[in-house]
């Protein structure tokens, strides 16, 4: 079932929702603005396969976090590339340079404080870097993320425990 609203009402009511998401998985606002875009190309390409199940925020958050963990993803396979092509020494290949932190709104002084909680929580598995990122930078309930995430509530306080104790070990 298609959702009533237009694509414009849509985009306008959750930009902003999306684009702090994809800043807080990705800091960099450059990354974040490409991702943002990508998950407004997914969610009008997808508007018509919406059934509804759940709220068309919960929707949009689980697209937008997918896209998130693709683009990390890309950026691994990429920085191992650069890696591998460097010990090859091929030349004829471009490396790609992985963004700085780069997270507006951080002072100066907290920067290196925040860029080393951020390369923690970059660290860890992506399902607990998702429930850390939801809750705590998102300032989601435990329901709503249980629900973008599609697992149940008792496994997102989970992942919160093991995601606060890997960042606590690190």
């Amino acid at each position: 079932m298609q959702t009533g609203l237009p694509f414009e009402e849509i985009y306008h009511a959750h930009k902003d929702m999306v684009y702090n998401l994809c800043l807080n998985f990705l800091q960099n606002p450059q990354d974040a603005e490409e991702v943002t875009q990508d998950v407004f190309v997914k969610v009008h390409e997808k508007r018509a396969s919406f059934r509804e199940q759940s709220s068309l925020k919960t929707w949009v958050y689980r697209i937008a976090v997918n896209q998130c963990l693709d683009a990390l993803k890309a950026r691994k396979r990429q920085k191992r590339f650069g890696f591998f092509t460097n010990i090859f020494g091929h030349e004829n290949t471009v490396e790609r340079e992985i963004p700085d932190f780069n997270h507006p709104g951080v002072q100066l002084e907290q920067r290196e404080a925040l860029e080393a909680l951020y390369r923690r929580i970059d660290a860890l598995p992506d399902n607990q870097k998702t429930a850390i990122i939801l809750k705590y930078l998102d300032e989601l309930p435990q329901k709503e993320i249980a629900d973008i995430m599609q697992v149940s509530v008792k496994a997102v306080e989970s992942l919160l425990m093991r995601g606060k104790q890997n960042l606590e070990k690190k």
